[in-house]
């Protein structure tokens, strides 16, 4: 497949999940809080809106933000790729080295969030704390779906870009 195609299918990807799921499931997530806000103020609720919001804040921004800018950025890096296509590939190559050392540390964080969110529900007596431990088990699993589609996106436009960087002479 030529890299540009590869490159289009990585960015048509990411701006799908951010725009059709990401940013979707944020704003789902602050209405359902504001929902279970309106029917009953329990402290187990309080527990599970308090996270929905913050984290539906979070998704939403992220999502909106990666799905409305991806246009753009393709663009960009069309424009490059024609200009100087080592340049190109040292440079891009570097970012997804970037993007790629930080799936460890984002697997680890949602993997962080589900067993706290285990041992607020089960080992803690509180509504409060088992309201925050069922919505951290919750989004716990969304971020590993999130980025685990993410990461697998990533390695065969990552693989194409060593490849041309080493086709260009850009290094690696």
């Amino acid at each position: 497949m030529p890299f540009l195609e590869i490159l289009d299918t990585y960015f048509r990807g990411e701006r799908a999940e951010s725009l059709y799921f990401i940013l979707p499931l944020g704003l789902a997530c602050l209405a359902f809080a504001a929902a279970v806000l309106a029917a009953e103020r329990s402290s187990f609720v309080v527990g599970v809106a308090g996270v929905f919001v913050v984290l539906g804040l979070v998704l939403s921004a992220v999502g909106g933000g990666v799905g409305f800018r991806t246009a753009s950025q393709v663009t960009t890096l069309h424009k490059e790729f024609d200009t100087d296509r080592a340049a190109f590939a040292v440079k891009e190559g570097a970012r997804m080295e970037k993007v790629n050392a930080n799936w460890p540390v984002y697997l680890a964080t949602w993997t962080v969030f589900a067993l706290l969110g285990l041992l607020l529900r089960f080992a803690v007596r509180h509504e409060l704390a088992n309201g925050v431990g069922i919505a951290l088990v919750f989004f716990g699993g969304v971020g590993l779906l999130i980025d685990g589609f993410a990461e697998r996106r990533a390695r065969p436009y990552t693989e194409a870009l060593s490849e041309l960087r080493r086709e260009t002479g850009g290094g690696r």
